[in-house]
């Protein structure tokens, strides 16, 4: 009988044995991910995130359901972009595409060149911004303030070398290549069209004189660079879900990178398949044909065949008539059109009504709001993004000038500008 009962317990140990490997290996293959997820912030960037979720009372009241906007104007930085810069300056660090001491380039008509200027000496970086000279004109005052180097271009289309994103996308090549030659000389002579690398340098490098101490540079890309995405996904989405405690029907918002509505609608489909996702689309942009009809433009209005800003609306950071892979990640159930008469005069009555300060595509987001308020009917909690304040909007949207120049100057008493 005692060899019998040796067998049986060399056996059960054995078993134990193969569980408890397989089960310590998992968690050692999990626990690197869950660590990186969980990377402590401090300083300024630990501020960024965890907006409060408040109720608009005003649209609330009138429309008989809970409409709710995330606050992100509250964001150090003043918007809802300082969660995508932390988000593409950190993976960047993490996997050795941007070193410390290097500069961030990026081009940009909304809100994302401050948020990156605002972060990037939390990191030890530096940051480079193009932008469309038709942007107001605080932004790049902003800019300037806050330490970055601003250009300023023209508005052509995304196909045009030109462009401020390719420009931009240009400028992080350059700084690296300066990065790398310096390393081999002292001093590049301005006139010099000797060939270094293989490879001439331009005029417009030489111009350009980034700094001998530059550690290279890195192109956020934002339109392209799913950071973006991650940012809202990990970040944005939870922490609607969080507040609202789950018990919301609908999230709308307008897409410019498409980041936003991107990663906080799949969140929501994630948690629940049932809440409902749509997206505001300003004048000029395509998206709203790409949602509700598959299609984002006809051969006319190509975005390829224009030569001049193929936007016709007074919103900055919204519309687009190109799908980015952060967009191309939005789980959306419908679309809706926002005009620029309804965004101004939906700012002019927050203000009023509320005290809300809000910029462009913060109004068109609330417009998007209450489409969908009416849409579902009473009773249903809808989230939407206020992306930033203002304050940013002074020479144009909150411009009476300027509105009165471009037919938008607002006369509403009420909600009645809302067209259904």
């Amino acid at each position: 009988m005692a060899p019998v009962r040796t067998a049986g317990a060399v056996a059960t140990l054995l078993s134990v044995g193969i569980v408890s490997y397989f089960l310590c290996k998992t968690t050692q293959q999990k626990s690197p991910r869950k660590k990186k997820l969980q990377r402590r912030r401090t300083g300024l960037v630990a501020a960024i995130g965890n907006t409060p979720l408040i109720r608009i009372n005003s649209l609330s009241d009138a429309t008989g359901c809970e409409i709710l906007g995330k606050a992100e104007f509250l964001n150090p930085g003043g918007s809802v972009k300082d969660r995508v810069a932390v988000k593409i300056i950190e993976e960047a660090l993490e996997s050795g595409a941007l070193a410390e001491g290097g500069v961030v380039t990026e081009g940009s008509a909304g809100s994302t060149a401050i948020s990156l200027a605002t972060v990037a000496p939390a990191y030890g970086c530096r940051c480079h911004v193009v932008i469309p000279d038709d942007a107001a004109l605080e932004k790049a005052q902003i800019l300037e303030a806050l330490g970055a180097t601003v250009e300023r271009v023209r508005p052509v289309s995304i196909t045009h070398r030109d462009h401020f994103v390719n420009i931009a996308r240009r400028r992080a090549l350059e700084a690296s290549e300066l990065t790398s030659t310096t390393r081999k000389e002292s001093q590049i002579d301005a006139n010099d069209s000797s060939q270094i690398n293989g490879q001439s340098i331009s005029e417009e490098k030489q111009n350009m004189q980034f700094s001998s101490e530059c550690k290279g540079g890195f192109f956020a890309d934002q339109f392209e660079n799913l950071a973006n995405f991650r940012s809202h996904y990990e970040g944005t989405g939870p922490e609607i879900w969080e507040q609202t405690g789950g018990k919301l029907d609908a999230f709308i918002a307008a897409a410019g990178t498409g980041g936003t509505v991107a990663g906080v609608s799949q969140y929501l489909k994630d948690q629940n398949s049932n809440i409902k996702c749509f997206l505001i689309d300003p004048p000029g942009s395509g998206l709203y044909n790409k949602v509700t009809r598959g299609v984002m433009y006809t051969r006319e209005e190509a975005e390829g065949r224009r030569l001049k800003n193929p936007f016709d609306t007074i919103t900055e950071g919204i519309g687009i008539n190109r799908l980015t892979e952060n967009f191309k990640m939005a789980k959306l159930d419908g679309a809706f059109r926002g005009t620029d008469m309804e965004a101004v005069e939906m700012s002019r009555y927050l203000l009023k009504n509320d005290g809300l300060f809000i910029g462009s595509s913060a109004a068109m987001n609330c417009v998007g709001a209450v489409r969908v308020a009416k849409a579902l009917g009473p009773g249903h909690t809808i989230v939407t993004i206020l992306c930033d304040s203002g304050m940013r909007h002074l020479s144009k949207f909150h411009n009476d000038e300027y509105l009165s120049e471009h037919g938008l100057t607002p006369s509403a008493t009420g909600l009645e500008f809302l067209h259904s």
